[in-house]
């Protein structure tokens, strides 16, 4: 089974985390990296903020994603770099 079949068929991943899960995937590198604003997430696939955070949080504990926080030199926080697996 392809992988995308396994994504679809997974009965643990709500319909939104598997929404999110084929967004980051279509703007991943090479290297299945992407690092998209939680507001452009949501705002390009008419969802909340926190029905984004909602469905990342879901797909990292699942296994499907690992994300890592990014700062600026001043130490603010930027775009979270996710690495789909």
């Amino acid at each position: 089974m392809s992988f995308f079949g396994e994504i679809y068929t997974d009965v643990n991943l709500s319909h939104r985390a598997k929404s999110v899960y084929m967004y980051l995937r279509d703007r991943s590198d090479g290297h299945g990296k992407c690092w998209p604003g939680i507001g452009t997430i949501a705002s390009d696939l008419n969802i909340s903020r926190s029905t984004a955070k909602r469905a990342l949080s879901e797909l990292e504990k699942h296994g499907y994603l690992e994300k890592q926080t990014r700062f600026r030199n001043n130490g603010s926080n930027t775009s979270n770099l996710y690495t789909i697996r």
